[in-house]
């Protein structure tokens, strides 16, 4: 069928952290908001009808995921989208990603040791390194003019400390967009293995990716020592439902997480429309999928052309993957504060300060809404930095 991500869809009075919540984030609650990396689209028919099937049965009771309805679901799924072959006794349920992270950071390294991560990076990696009393150790990528190459030198130097442990890749990742190449994968696999680091790879934005690039898992090049943690909620939009998976090769670890989510949290039960909206997003999404990933680029193009024309002092270059611009405004002479002053106080426009992920020259911003909608937004930037 086609999808109409045209429409607007009034997401108010939903509780939406998005637009419910816009102040806890901006400070007013009047602006136009492109910042949780959720979107404004509807979810798919499939997804849509397993939910109303499910909910006309009126008992909701404790509910199972370790069955071959939910795991191949998943199998499947990556056989068919990245021609990746994923043993279904792998696959271990979680709550969510970083529950995961979280979980293998603690079960993998000792407090006051270290996580390598690649930078800018996603902000709730800041928290969940830091608060767990372990050393962020930063790699900066190069900028997009570069590619975000990775820096092999410091990287290598990083992963020969001995305190050293954990290895937080982000594919494809978030904020840039890079989607890590076969290449690279197997000269990270390899580099963390001849220096005993473990992989964490966090793979949720895995099915948004663009025609000039392709996503691999990193399981295709290491089985050892290694974790991949994943969820379809980024791409069906149903974070809200609650539910995310892993793949865990080394049998001792899945026994070792599947104890910290059963008996140390108590989560092994599973949110029932979290499980239903799984399986049928993998069943029944592709074609939704295609559609989407090709009206996301569409918003791309027309964010591109709208800042050569109207804005040529920010710099953008599309991303190989993902739904967020990364935008940098190095260029426009503001600090980050004065350019939020002016994109929230004046322009009444939520976009996210680069700085919240670690480079306060850049924007962030998520173009995964009606172009309407996008059109509105950069309009509302543009009087803001012209004001």
């Amino acid at each position: 069928m086609q999808y109409d991500f045209d429409k607007v869809i009034d997401r108010r009075g939903t509780y939406s952290t998005q637009w419910d919540y816009i102040q806890d984030r901006f400070g007013r609650s009047d602006i136009l908001p492109f910042s949780i990396s959720d979107t404004d689209f509807p979810v798919p028919v499939g997804v849509q009808q397993a939910l109303e099937k499910r909910i006309k049965h009126p008992i909701y009771g404790y509910t199972r995921w370790n069955h071959e309805a939910y795991k191949n679901s998943i199998v499947n799924w990556f056989k068919a989208q990245n021609q990746a072959p994923i043993n279904p006794d792998w696959i271990v349920y979680s709550p969510s990603v970083v529950f995961s992270i979280a979980t293998f950071i603690r079960m993998k390294s000792a407090v006051g040791e270290g996580v390598a991560v690649f930078t800018p990076m996603y902000d709730a990696f800041y928290h969940v390194i830091e608060d767990n009393q372990r050393v962020l150790i930063p790699i900066r990528l190069s900028s997009a003019q570069q590619d975000y190459q990775i820096d092999w030198d410091t990287l290598e130097t990083v992963l020969k400390q001995a305190t050293t442990k954990i290895l937080l890749l982000t594919n494809p990742h978030n904020p840039t967009g890079k989607v890590f190449s076969v290449q690279e994968l197997k000269r990270i696999s390899t580099l963390c293995r001849q220096n005993n680091v473990f992989i964490i790879s966090d793979d949720i934005h895995k099915d948004i990716v663009y025609k000039r690039s392709a996503y691999t898992p990193i399981t295709m090049y290491t089985t050892t020592d290694v974790v991949l943690c994943c969820s379809a909620t980024k791409t069906f939009n149903t974070p809200g439902l609650i539910g995310s998976y892993l793949f865990v090769p080394d049998l001792s670890l899945r026994t070792r997480f599947l104890s910290e989510l059963k008996q140390k949290n108590a989560l092994s039960s599973a949110s029932i429309f979290g499980i239903e909206s799984q399986i049928a997003a993998y069943n029944t999404g592709s074609d939704y999928l295609k559609q989407l990933v090709a009206y996301l680029q569409s918003n791309f193009d027309y964010l591109s052309s709208f800042l050569q024309e109207h804005l040529p002092e920010i710099r953008f270059k599309q991303p190989e993957a993902t739904y967020l611009a990364w935008m940098d405004v190095s260029q426009l002479g503001l600090t980050a504060e004065a350019l939020q002053d002016k994109l929230v106080n004046t322009g009444r426009v939520g976009i996210m300060s680069g700085s919240t992920y670690g480079d306060s020259q850049y924007l962030r911003m998520n173009v995964a809404c009606p172009i309407s909608k996008l059109q509105e937004g950069l309009k509302r930037m543009e009087y803001a930095i012209r004001s």
